[in-house]
């Protein structure tokens, strides 16, 4: 496998990754492992919410040949920030939030693509749910031209609750599909504001959706009925910058 940096594996190499504090995106483990050791490693990665996948052994074998004893973690290339940190930051910074809220987008080339865009057009940070998004590695890192690695990226472990606490932070929560009723050039984003773009498949969540302040939709003439995510993404931001550089 290449880019081997960006995995653990065995018991004790995951462990010290855990108590170093090193950002794991999610841990393979083999089905139907036994040892009082790895069973308290699983118990400490669920308690520290990093997402766990039990798969067979061959899937295991597959990335490495060595010695994983049923457990290979990757390990991300950036250092997760938390939004509840970072938010009163920025206020007291005199800055004006404008904030990413990608809600399931798990294309890994979509997502480093977002991010070069977010990056260029002044995005304060990027979040993303625990589960169910995109994992941050090498491919990643290079279609975002290294912006990834630029610009703060928050994980959620409940994306509900954190869109709430950037509404009761004075935020407005704009999701953008196409189903809405308003355009997105008749949209205020110069106020503090979160943009909530959602997946590839299914859009954004009926319950992230139910605590939108404003839906968006960019306009489509043609018979394609919508836009690839990371096209999205880019005209929503670029409209966001266009209104703050007024």
């Amino acid at each position: 496998m290449k880019n081997k940096e960006f995995i653990a594996y065995g018991i004790h190499p995951i462990s010290e990754a855990l108590k170093e504090g090193k950002s794991i995106e999610k841990v393979l483990i083999q089905k139907g492992l036994r040892g009082e050791s790895s069973h308290q490693l699983i118990h400490q990665l669920r308690k520290a919410e990093i997402p766990v996948q039990f798969v067979p052994k061959i899937k295991l074998d597959k990335i490495t040949g060595k010695n994983h004893q049923g457990l290979i973690a990757f390990i991300s290339p950036v250092e997760y920030q938390n939004i509840e940190w970072l938010l009163p930051n920025l206020f007291e910074a005199g800055k004006v939030p404008l904030i990413l809220v990608l809600d399931g987008v798990t294309d890994v080339r979509n997502f480093g693509a977002i991010c070069r865009t977010a990056e260029c057009a002044g995005v304060h940070a990027v979040i993303v749910p625990s589960r169910g998004s995109a994992q941050i590695g090498p491919d990643a890192i290079k279609t975002s031209a290294g912006a990834i690695l630029q610009i703060p990226i928050c994980r959620s472990s409940d994306l509900r609750t954190t869109v709430e606490f950037l509404k009761s932070s004075g935020l407005q929560l704009i999701s953008c599909h196409e189903k809405a009723h308003n355009s997105y050039t008749e949209s205020n984003l110069t106020a503090p504001c979160a943009i909530i773009m959602g997946s590839e498949e299914s859009g954004i969540s009926q319950e992230i959706l139910a605590t939108s302040t404003n839906q968006i939709r960019i306009p489509i003439t043609g018979s394609t009925s919508s836009l690839n995510v990371s096209t999205a993404t880019g005209i929503i931001l670029f409209e966001a910058l266009r209104q703050r550089l007024l």
